[in-house]
């Protein structure tokens, strides 16, 4: 009898435990991404330094899940941080999105760190992004904020997603509002529907800018674009058009990448960091014209559904020109990446 007693007691603890478990459902989840990298300048490196050097590709380990609270009403969670163990970055952790929310019928709503929707409207058209040949490189407006709130609505009429952020003023060093929006439509993974459309608008970041985002599937090719205007809120000088174009195929299980972009702004971290030059409040500069341009080939294979193996060559050139002078080259940037992928 007794030991009847006992093992009923274990079972309901058991189920009790695995209940809340289940209720609560955490998830760990990481990524390490390694790779070995050999630039002319290393300005576009995470290293920052030229020749042969290690990169980590912003490895980073996290928690999230879910709790249904009551029927129309969930609450969500996300914890993640950037790990640096294998780099020589003297910063073993960083703070990547982390957010409490809430989703319902109405939408959902989350509070914290987070991309901003303006970064987010990129959808998968950043086909070497987390790595030296990301976009960023040349637009602006990649911003992961803190301190935010961001709502994303339910697909209208099955369609149209439309989404905000929203950066509170007192926790901020600028006085002015600070938000950023955008609306999607199709699906981004290019799986339930095979077309992704964004549009977005930020005021994040001390810039104004608005792009433009599409991507398709035909068959094994995916062809996508980006279109955005920039304009510097510190200077005015720091202003104009960001654009990229690629395609991607599947042959045999080998995806095959190109890609071509184009920078007028000045906003981008190439032209800021080989040049020297940067937006300021104190001065005005004289800057005039800026045309920098990227072009990269690569490839990438999973060998299994956690690993990913990759390689591109990424080459980077341009020019600026100052009021009143002649036209002056940026040092070219040539880079050879080969990198591992890890997901787990």
């Amino acid at each position: 009898m007794k030991k009847t007693l006992i093992s009923a007691s274990v079972a309901s603890v058991i189920a009790l435990t695995s209940f809340g478990a289940l209720a609560e459902s955490p998830s760990f989840y990481g990524r390490l991404d390694l790779a070995v990298t050999n630039s002319d300048t290393g300005v576009t490196t995470q290293e920052g330094k030229e020749g042969t050097v290690f990169e980590n590709n912003f490895s980073h380990i996290g928690v999230k899940g879910s709790e249904e609270i009551s029927k129309d009403f969930e609450v969500i969670y996300q914890m993640e941080f950037q790990v640096e163990n294998t780099s020589s970055s003297s910063d073993v952790f960083k703070a990547r999105n982390t957010f409490l929310g809430l989703k319902t019928n109405a939408g959902t709503v989350l509070v914290g760190r987070n991309d901003t929707v303006f970064k987010q409207a990129e959808g998968g058209v950043d086909i070497f992004g987390n790595t030296n040949a990301d976009i960023d490189r040349l637009a602006a407006g990649q911003t992961r904020s803190a301190d935010g709130i961001w709502y994303y609505s339910p697909k209208i009429a099955d369609l149209v997603t439309l989404n905000a952020t929203y950066l509170m003023e007192d926790n901020q060093a600028s006085d002015e509002s600070q938000y950023a929006l955008s609306a999607t439509i199709g699906d981004k993974k290019l799986k339930a529907q095979n077309y992704y459309v964004a549009g977005a608008y930020n005021t994040i970041g001390n810039i104004d800018a608005y792009r433009g985002v599409a991507q398709v599937k035909l068959g094994d090719f995916k062809v996508g674009g980006l279109f955005q205007n920039t304009e510097s809120q510190l200077d005015s000088a720091f202003e104009g058009n960001t654009y990229f174009l690629n395609v991607s195929y599947n042959l045999n299980g080998v995806n095959l990448k190109a890609e071509y972009g184009v920078d007028e702004s000045g906003l981008g971290k190439y032209f800021s960091k080989i040049s020297g030059m940067t937006p300021s409040a104190d001065q005005a500069s004289t800057l005039s014209d800026v045309n920098v341009q990227s072009i990269t080939i690569g490839a990438d294979y999973r060998i299994s559904k956690s690993t990913l193996v990759y390689g591109h060559y990424a080459m980077y050139e341009g020019d600026y020109t100052m009021t009143g002078a002649s036209t002056t080259d940026l040092e070219d940037d040539n880079i050879f990446t080969v990198g591992v992928r890890y997901d787990f």
